[in-house]
């Protein structure tokens, strides 16, 4: 999930899986796949950046739960 700011300053997570596309109005508007939408303060390149952190952060840490140790002892 990541982080984005209302209008009002008012911070909130989004599940990043659901969200159907971002129009650029004055503002940024994040549509959800269920057509709710956010009007948030981050652009539509700091939206898609936190997305990439979010998701380079979850993949570093599948990839040390994933580790196997195949030494013979």
């Amino acid at each position: 999930m990541i982080v984005l700011t209302k209008r009002n300053d008012e911070k909130f997570l989004v599940n990043h899986n659901q969200i159907q596309c971002i129009e650029m109005i004055p503002e940024s508007k994040v549509v959800m796949m269920n057509r709710d939408y956010y009007i948030v303060k981050e652009t539509p390149e700091q939206i898609i950046g936190k997305i990439a952190e979010y998701t380079a952060k979850v993949q570093d840490i599948h990839r040390q739960v994933t580790v196997v140790d195949k030494r013979r002892v």
